[in-house]
């Protein structure tokens, strides 16, 4: 599939969109594709805001903390309110506060842009963790708010990307609501998976994905130790690839502590779809390395494992960019997330 977009300043699109904590753009990016005409994006991180109005200059973005600002002039006229409201409270890797830490508890500012805009459907995504924060509590929480805004929401869905044409094991939690005077049963689906997913090799290589080898860009680097530790790993492997007296020195007290750890050390295959990609590339217990070269994945290849086009510029520190494009949606999956969306809205309307 080519996920270049056709011509950025062509009026393609027939239904409206409000996208908030939209991070660097990659699901309004994937939703854009679909059908979507974006009338307003929310983000407060600058350099992800900076990446957005460079790459999309006629997008009207707004650089500031959603609690400032206000929806009401957009009531009953925007098709699709989408947004990925912070997930780190939700987390495996997280402490799993919930709606009780501040990033958590932006749900309720979600939740007031669609008592405000009124939209026919909504989208939200958030990690897996979603679904068991607090045994349980925490969805019914949402759930129930929802119920009280007007919204039927379907159950909620975990899709992995790496079977609607994402290279990278990533699992993500979509939430979908209508309006309850235009739900009907039936009316909205999931997308279905495909049989195969793809691989570092699509994403990397000149291919289905892409109609060359991923370009040159920067990366980071491991420090001379973790370099001589990972050359030792083979392709597709991890510490426990390591002989047991590295192993021990390696991983130190955690080599007692339990469980597998396979992020740990890790060096991907070219024949597998990626590893869930992190903030960072080259931190130890995610470790990201190149299949056959021992350095971390560079940006651009950040960039493609999420289906980025090439011609989507990052802004700010090296740093910054490989946490924009490790928090985003998956370019791909949104798209197909939005083709569903858009032939319920045809449906509706």
């Amino acid at each position: 599939m080519d996920i270049e977009i056709i011509n950025k300043n062509k009026k393609r699109n027939k239904f409206t969109s409000i996208e908030l904590f939209a991070g660097c753009g990659g699901s309004a990016l994937g939703l854009e594709k679909a059908g979507f005409n974006h009338i307003l994006l929310n983000e407060l991180d600058k350099d992800a805001v900076a990446t957005m109005k460079h790459n999309r200059p006629e997008w009207n973005i707004m650089h500031d903390d959603i609690d400032h600002l206000s929806f009401k002039k957009y009531e009953h006229s925007i098709d699709l309110l989408s947004g990925g409201f912070p997930c780190q409270s939700f987390s495996y890797a997280g402490k799993k506060k919930g709606l009780k830490d501040k990033r958590g508890s932006l749900f309720f500012q979600f939740a007031r842009a669609i008592s405000e805009i009124k939209p026919k459907l909504f989208l939200a995504e958030n990690v897996k963790g979603l679904l068991s924060n607090d045994n349980g509590k925490t969805l019914l929480s949402i759930k129930a708010v929802i119920d009280n805004l007007g919204y039927h929401l379907l159950t909620p869905t975990l899709l992995k990307a790496q079977y609607y044409n994402v290279p990278q094991k990533r699992e993500r939690l979509f939430l979908v609501g209508i309006k309850k005077e235009l739900y009907q049963h039936g009316v909205f689906a999931f997308p279905k998976p495909s049989d195969s997913p793809l691989t570092i090799k699509d994403a990397l290589k000149k291919g289905i994905l892409y109609d060359c080898d991923v370009p040159h860009s920067l990366g980071q680097h491991y420090p001379e130790h973790k370099k001589k530790i990972l050359e030792l790993i083979p392709q597709g492997g991890y510490w426990r690839d390591l002989p047991i007296h590295l192993q021990k020195e390696y991983m130190q007290k955690s080599y007692y502590s339990g469980g597998g750890k396979t992020g740990i050390a890790r060096r991907l295959s070219w024949n597998e779809p990626c590893l869930t990609l992190t903030c960072s590339p080259a931190q130890k217990q995610t470790e990201r390395c190149h299949p056959d070269e021992t350095r971390p994945l560079t940006i651009r290849e950040y960039a493609r494992i999420q289906t980025f086009p090439d011609t989507w510029v990052f802004h700010g520190s090296i740093s910054s960019q490989y946490k924009q494009i490790g928090n985003a949606v998956p370019v791909n999956l949104s798209y197909i997330m939005g083709l569903s969306l858009v032939k319920t809205l045809k449906i509706i309307n």
